[in-house]
């Protein structure tokens, strides 16, 4: 590797701003349907919240306190695995930009010649 090549890091800003905005734009259901487990969490976000908002208008079963805390820890799980499949879709994508780089600017010199161990 050259010394004007580094190896990126793990919280480049490059990666972590696309990162954040991604992470919000994968609670579309359409692509939360591809992995069950959280399209499950999808559906217990969106319900907690709707049973915290019943809550706060006092027909709640439970404290409005304890249903936002829970409401809160499924939105905060959703967003933070998003956001962890997006900073890997953005590492592989730079890994392989990288990789293109290298295969346009390396050049390649053949040094010995194969030899057949039989004739036909």
């Amino acid at each position: 590797m050259k010394k004007s090549q580094k190896a990126k890091s793990l919280f480049n800003l490059s990666i972590i701003g696309p990162a954040i905005i991604d992470s919000f734009k994968k609670l579309d259901p359409r692509h939360q349907i591809k992995n069950p487990v959280m399209f499950v969490v999808l559906v217990g976000s969106i319900l907690t919240t709707g049973l915290y908002f019943q809550a706060l208008s006092g027909n709640g079963e439970a404290p409005a306190g304890s249903i936002l805390t829970i409401s809160l820890w499924l939105w905060f799980t959703l967003i933070f695995a998003n956001f962890a499949e997006a900073m890997a879709e953005g590492r592989g994508k730079a890994q392989a930009e990288s990789l293109r780089r290298t295969r346009r600017d390396t050049l390649a010199k053949k040094t010995f010649k194969p030899q057949l161990w039989f004739q036909l």
